[in-house]
């Protein structure tokens, strides 16, 4: 196995990579390390779980369960860029790209006709959501911003929106009926250890098994919940009636990438319900169509497109004249009119909430102007968390980003814990009825009385992962010197079988001296913004969904992205996970270089995940010259901050080329400068000296393409050869890295 495992991924970061992976081996291979790949881009694991549809020529290894694995190892080394999470769109798109290209692909079967499209179905399913993640985390999170960037941001603080107190922006959510308030918990016990499974029980009808072989051990807390669609419609119908009585934006926050399955069908219901009179007239065509609200007004929109010209002129009258009367949307992008209910896959609420919040509690109106915006989540589980920071917000005005304090987080999210590892336990109920998990030995252990259409899912936490996480969170409130949180609500199912372990686990630890605290999600949002205001640090200690959430809302408050965050996965047995950031914008970035040619990623997380996963090498194999490397890398990503050598936004300015440009000069620079290590100080020198006497040519050579068009070839599966000529078009850096 290689020193390094550096993932293969999508979009922006994998552009990027053509840019950065280069340097990397150059840099590692002078201190004798080696630097492996693995592809786990969506086009990557639609390949490799469709081997007899391709030629020898086309297939490709599984490196998704290769790495799976590899994590599992004492030696196991890992950096991973952040990949797609498909939705439904997103696996049709990369499945209609891979068949253009030559690919033999099954197209993706929506209602399975027969055994073989089932089989079909169920592997494309599974590549769909949060299908990386969970298999590769098999350690918890320690997640903050690099000491460098932080310092930077303030000193250079990004811009904050102005909030008024008169903002009419808010949040609203169900409260009940709701995955929050229908959650059930129990932790395992002995006697129900071995294959559980979840049945369904239809009132006056037939006993289905939905899952069988759903592996219990002892000490496991499992949960089940379901979302009341009867309930779940009201509530939607209401607010945006009260959108429109107020003024404001209607805007939808969810996850329907990464929960994959019940998000999806929240989302439509949205869409039915902002639509409602066009559903009820068209019924019958829409059904003929295949309409599918889950899949946005987008889908919607070119299915109707479809239809004789006088249905097709009825319907999009309908559409139009149901949009003008509700209330204004929250806009994707206001140019194109794209707006929040278009496709599932452009409602990602920790992308979405903190942008709103950080804006001053704005959204982008279809009049491309800003509005006060409604925010609508509709389960109550976290919703109270962005109400506690848009209302300190309205009281208090904007944070301050020169003066703010930091919130790292610590997450409890190895080996599938918490809510993302729902999906193959999450179910649309088929009719009235109850759904119950059933242990070994027949003992119901969850029951759920549910109506058709509700939504019911289950997932597990081990102990182990728990136990990790309380020690974790210790280590890092004393390694800090940081206040710890745990954010857990004692009135929550699951969080009380939580509170149990973690008051069960604490004293295994030297705790004297650290300020450890176990608070409800909302109190701990509104204690820990206002100990940021006061420029005061504060650990997170969340569960799986909450990190993912808190990871990038007080990063994008603090340092203006998520993007430029430090994060560690200590693996269980020893190995490291080094994860690079957020992807959410990626897309955004795509757009712009095949526009412009120019590519705005910042690399910072990749640049920061580099160096620890160095620094663990050194640790780990006692190598001297990995720890030569990182304390180099440290020094060079302060130089590239200190000087402004980030991404700019816009065509003219320094893009991600020119940004990895600098990190190799200040990175050779720093070699060439140290002393601890006599071989790679005469090494780097020349480099050095090469890359800083050519500055104005290879900044010159990576800018002059700016401005047209790039052809990569493709977006899920660009050939590598059509992105290495737009991502590498220095010669002269060429010629000197390699």
């Amino acid at each position: 196995m290689a020193d390094i495992i550096y993932t293969k991924v999508d979009e922006a970061p994998e552009l990027a990579s053509a840019s950065f992976l280069p340097i990397i081996r150059t840099f590692t291979k002078a201190a004798r390390l080696t630097i492996g790949t693995r592809d786990i881009s969506l086009a990557g694991r639609i390949l490799a779980n469709f081997p007899e549809y391709l030629t020898d020529t086309q297939k490709q290894s599984d490196a998704l369960a290769e790495l799976g694995q590899m994590v599992k190892q004492p030696d196991a080394n890992v950096i991973k860029l952040p990949n797609i999470s498909a939705s439904q769109p997103q696996l049709n798109a990369a499945i209609a790209e891979l068949q253009s290209q030559g690919y033999k692909l099954p197209d993706y079967p929506s209602d399975p006709a027969n055994e073989e499209e089932k089989t079909i179905k169920s592997k494309y399913d599974a590549i769909k959501g949060s299908a990386v993640n969970p298999v590769l985390r098999e350690g918890n999170s320690d997640r903050r911003a690099p000491k460098a960037v932080k310092e930077y941001a303030k000193k250079n603080p990004h811009r904050m929106g102005a909030w008024a107190t008169s903002s009419k922006t808010h949040v609203a959510t169900m409260g009940e009926n709701d995955f929050r308030s229908n959650e059930k918990s129990v932790t395992v016990p002995a006697v129900s250890t071995g294959a559980a499974k979840i049945e369904f029980d239809a009132k006056g009808g037939d006993l289905t098994v939905l899952k069988t072989d759903w592996p219990l051990e002892e000490g496991d807390v499992i949960d089940a919940t379901y979302m009341s669609v009867k309930a779940l419609k009201a509530f939607l119908e209401k607010e945006i009636q009260d959108a429109r009585d107020q003024g404001v934006l209607f805007s939808l926050h969810l996850k329907a990438t990464m929960m994959k399955v019940s998000d999806p069908i929240l989302f439509g219901h949205c869409v039915k319900a902002f639509l409602k009179d066009v559903f009820e007239k068209h019924a019958a065509t829409f059904a003929e169509l295949g309409v599918n609200p889950d899949l946005g007004v987008g889908d919607l929109e070119a299915k109707v497109a479809t239809l004789p010209a006088d249905k097709r002129a009825e319907v999009e009258a309908d559409i139009k004249a149901a949009l003008d009367n509700g209330p204004d949307l929250y806009m994707v992008n206001s140019d194109k009119g794209i707006t929040n209910l278009h496709v599932s896959s452009d409602v990602i609420i920790d992308a979405s909430m903190p942008a709103l919040i950080r804006a001053g509690g704005k959204g982008w109106g279809p009049d491309g102007k800003e509005q006060d915006a409604k925010c609508v989540i509709p389960d109550s589980s976290y919703a109270g968390v962005y109400s506690a920071v848009i209302d300190f917000c309205r009281e208090n005005g904007a944070l301050d980003p020169s003066k703010m304090g930091t919130v790292p987080n610590v997450g409890l999210m190895a080996q599938k814990a918490e809510e993302y590892g729902s999906h193959p336990q999450t179910f649309k109920a088929p009719a009235d009825g109850t759904i119950r998990i059933v242990d070994e030995a027949g003992n119901t252990l969850i029951s759920h009385e549910v109506e058709e259409g509700d939504v019911w899912r289950a997932c597990r936490t081990k102990d182990a992962p728990i136990r990790d996480w309380v020690k974790l969170g210790v280590s890092r409130s004393r390694l800090s010197g940081m206040p710890g949180i745990f954010w857990l609500n004692e009135n929550r199912a699951h969080d009380a079988e939580l509170i149990k372990k973690v008051n069960t686990y604490l004293p295994e630890h030297d705790t004297s001296g650290l300020d450890l605290k176990i608070m409800a999600p909302t109190e701990a949002a509104k204690y820990t913004t206002e100990r940021i205001a006061r420029g005061e640090d504060t650990i997170a200690n969340t569960g799986n969904v909450l990190r993912d959430y808190l990871t990038d809302l007080y990063p994008i408050l603090e340092v203006g992205t998520s993007a430029k965050m430090l994060s560690i996965v200590p693996l269980m047995n020893g190995g490291g996970l080094f994860e690079t950031g957020a992807g959410g914008s990626a897309p955004k970035h795509v757009q712009q270089l095949q526009e412009e040619n120019y590519l705005r990623w910042d690399s910072l997380g990749e640049f920061c995940a580099l160096g620890a996963s160095l620094e663990h090498l050194a640790n780990a194999k006692d190598n001297a010259k990995a720890q030569v490397l990182a304390d180099a890398l440290d020094t060079a990503i302060e130089g590239l901050l200190d000087n402004g050598k980030s991404p700019a936004r816009r065509v003219g300015g320094l893009d991600n080329r020119g940004s990895h440009f600098y990190i190799a000069l200040y990175w050779a620079k720093a070699l060439a400068a140290q002393d601890k290590d006599a071989e790679l100080k005469a090494h780097f020198t020349p480099i050095a000296e090469a890359l800083s006497s050519n500055e104005d040519k290879i900044v010159g050579e990576l800018n002059s393409v700016q401005g047209s068009s790039a052809d990569t070839g493709g977006y899920y599966h660009a050939p590598q050869a059509k992105v290495d000529a737009v991502m590498r078009p220095s010669a002269t850096l060429n010629g000197i890295i390699g």
